[in-house]
């Protein structure tokens, strides 16, 4: 019985290091990585930022980005996977590189050798709290054609799954 006790002051200082720690302009590259653990992607910027991104798909519905200062500090941490984010893509202009940056790799990518698409998901809420799926379709040069926002719901009082 002693265990229970400990695991519950374990769980309670594990809840301490999180996104919430973290304050912009005062918090290092090493406290990012101490609150978010590692990234599971970086992207470095001509501008000199780093970018590490920490997706929590596909349950969380999130992908944060914590973008680093050339010195090392922490500038902003966003949550990418947003209605305001995802209107930054545009069709037929933007490019992989632009969801790349946006979003990092996506949760699933699949491709479609007679359509001449790749598509890149991911799980996300949008404004209403309503799980959708992003699917952005990218055709073989690299640029996005498609934006997709399709409801996940799965709720068994809806008409339409009977």
């Amino acid at each position: 019985m002693r265990a229970a006790p400990a695991l519950a002051v374990l769980v309670l200082a594990a809840g301490c290091a999180g996104p919430q720690s973290l304050v912009p302009g005062q918090s290092t590259a090493a406290e990012v990585q101490a609150a978010m653990g590692a990234p599971t992607h970086r992207r470095e910027r001509p501008d000199g930022e780093t970018w590490l991104y920490y997706p929590s798909q596909p349950f969380g519905r999130k992908v944060f980005v914590a973008r680093l200062a050339p010195d090392g500090r922490l500038r902003a941490l966003e949550q990418r996977l947003s209605e305001e984010y995802v209107a930054k893509l545009v069709p037929n202009h933007s490019r992989k590189e632009d969801v790349l940056d946006l979003f990092g790799p996506p949760y699933e990518a699949l491709t479609f050798p007679r359509m001449q698409r790749e598509t890149w998901s991911w799980h996300m809420r949008q404004s209403a709290n309503e799980p959708v799926g992003l699917h952005v379709q990218m055709s073989a040069d690299g640029v996005v054609r498609e934006i997709y926002l399709l409801d996940e719901n799965r709720r068994s009082d809806r008409k339409d799954f009977k």
